[in-house]
């Protein structure tokens, strides 16, 4: 007896060691470099992927990229339907809110300040969904190199949905709450900007990585696979003849999404 149970011992602990040897070379070998991809602007690694308020506290996540000069920009958005954000002055408060309110237009309405490394964004967008400015598609944006990989200005932005108003804790003033799949604004806005004809390529960077549990400034909670999807704007207007296709990230990282995509649409909006 004491033969056999010595044996089941040995092989116990034969077990245990290739176990533990499995997992350090998949934990510590295999999937790192799995993980690893070769990005395309490598001047962006160092830089942190997440908004912050006026007090520091942190705020939407960055998960668009843009490539193009300011001029680019505006026109792709504009082919897209998009229109600037108005700053945020007490006519443009009064108006938003009458707009809510009331029940009416305003396209252009004015988007709450974000700071990324310290600076208030260069530019904002946005796209009324509904009838007033209470619920809409927006995107702030900063520039963040002046000159990329392939010689062109790098833009970086956080894409939210903004699903009601409701008064910000800090100010006072009338701000949005955000709706917490974050990952389907920054896919609808690139789509959009890809559907008018004004990107030439597609690719997947790393953001802040998977999130299920973040908050914003505002304490609205948020989701999201931790990627952001650059596009590379046409030059000087001119529309390509068809949409562009996505350079396909690493197998885990696709797997990664796809987890993601599928548990966002089962946690719903």
């Amino acid at each position: 007896m004491k033969f056999f149970a010595k044996g089941r011992k040995r092989r116990g602990l034969a077990t245990l060691a290739t176990l533990v040897v499995l997992y350090v070379v998949v934990s510590y070998l295999i999937l790192p470099s799995t993980w690893m991809r070769i990005e395309h602007e490598p001047g962006l690694v160092k830089h942190t992927m997440l908004t912050a308020t006026a007090q520091g506290i942190p705020g939407d996540p960055i998960n668009v990229g843009l490539i193009g000069v300011h001029e680019d920009l505006v026109r792709a958005f504009h082919a897209a339907g998009w229109y600037p954000a108005d700053p945020i002055t007490l006519r443009s408060s009064v108006e938003i809110i009458g707009s809510v309110l009331l029940d009416r237009s305003y396209k252009a309405a004015p988007v709450s300040p974000l700071f990324y490394e310290g600076r208030r964004q260069d530019l904002a967008f946005e796209k009324e969904f509904g009838a007033s400015a209470d619920r809409r598609q927006h995107v702030r944006l900063w520039k963040v190199l002046e000159s990329g990989s392939d010689g062109e200005p790098v833009w970086l932005g956080s894409a939210t949905f903004d699903s009601g108003v409701t008064l910000s804790r800090d100010t006072g003033q009338v701000t949005h709450r955000i709706a917490p799949n974050v990952d389907e604004e920054r896919d609808r806005l690139i789509d959009e900007l890809n559907d008018a004809h004004m990107v030439t390529g597609l690719y997947q960077m790393q953001g802040i990585g998977p999130t299920l549990n973040g908050r914003n400034g505002e304490g609205d909670p948020y989701y999201t696979d931790g990627e952001i999807w650059v596009a590379r704007l046409v030059s000087g207007g001119k529309q390509t003849e068809k949409p562009a296709e996505m350079s396909p990230a690493p197998l885990l990282i696709q797997i990664k999404d796809g987890v993601f995509s599928w548990g966002s649409r089962a946690i719903g909006p």
